[in-house]
């Protein structure tokens, strides 16, 4: 797909701030951003979403998402993954922040990396312990908005708070279940899944 390097920038954003929030920045956000104006970054998702990089339900503001099958550029550079930010394994926290760049050659040496549309995020908290993901490792997370029972997943929750849990339907709600008998289960009636994981890496 032949993007602009402004173009990269925005589905680099859009996908940022879904994981982050749920939703999209809007294109005034954008603009900001990268430091354009309104208009040309309105024109510039146009032209992506005629590529078929980008969706948009034009009844929904804040709809704007990365298209099913695409991967962001840098989802996809071998050994090298987004770091999007932090996530709770303990007690939710309030969003994931400060994006940055995970380097695999960094974190396990020189092993065979896995090409998707996959981000990384560091795992605060030891929720999730019995399963053997403990504080500081780093999760690969593929980007996805569905789960199914028995995943491990980067849940929104309705306050706005993310988590790392095991995800599972029950009737009318879900169940976000701790690997750690000293924490709750988290139940609510709905959430978003923003990935599941893939994959746990430690630094020794």
């Amino acid at each position: 797909m032949n993007l602009t390097p402004k173009q990269l920038k925005i589905l680099q954003l859009i996908r940022d701030c879904r994981v982050r929030n749920g939703y999209s920045p809007t294109m005034q956000e954008l603009a900001d951003e990268i430091g354009v104006s309104k208009v040309t970054v309105f024109e510039h998702v146009e032209a992506l979403i005629k590529k078929g990089a980008l969706t948009r339900d034009p009844n929904k503001a804040r709809s704007l998402s990365i298209a099913e099958g695409v991967a962001v550029p840098d989802e996809s550079r071998p050994f090298r993954f987004p770091l999007v930010g932090k996530i709770a394994a303990g007690y939710p926290i309030e969003k994931v922040e400060d994006r940055d760049e995970l380097d695999l050659l960094d974190v396990v040496g020189p092993r065979p990396g896995r090409n998707g549309a996959l981000f990384a995020l560091r795992v605060q908290g030891d929720s999730m312990r019995d399963e053997g993901i403990l504080e500081g490792d780093y999760i690969l997370v593929e980007r996805t908005d569905t789960a199914n029972n028995g995943e491990r997943v980067v849940a929104l929750l309705p306050n706005g708070e993310t988590t790392l849990k095991t995800f599972f339907r029950e009737g009318d709600r879900i169940r976000l279940q701790p690997a750690n008998p000293e924490f709750q289960p988290i139940y609510v009636k709905d959430c978003r899944v923003q990935g599941i994981v893939r994959s746990v890496l430690r630094k020794y």
